[in-house]
């Protein structure tokens, strides 16, 4: 069962400086992982 999470209007100034540091990892993990898709797709199949 998930914890609720606090209403961002809420939050202390750490608490969302945390939160936005966790979903900027996670957007720029996928942002990595479709860039080097690209890349290994070019690799393999060509361009």
């Amino acid at each position: 069962m998930s914890v609720p999470q606090p209403s961002v209007s809420r939050m202390t100034p750490e608490e969302r400086r945390k939160h936005n540091l966790r979903l900027g990892v996670i957007l720029a993990t996928i942002a990595l992982a479709f860039f080097v898709g690209i890349i290994a797709k070019a690799v393999l199949f060509g361009l």
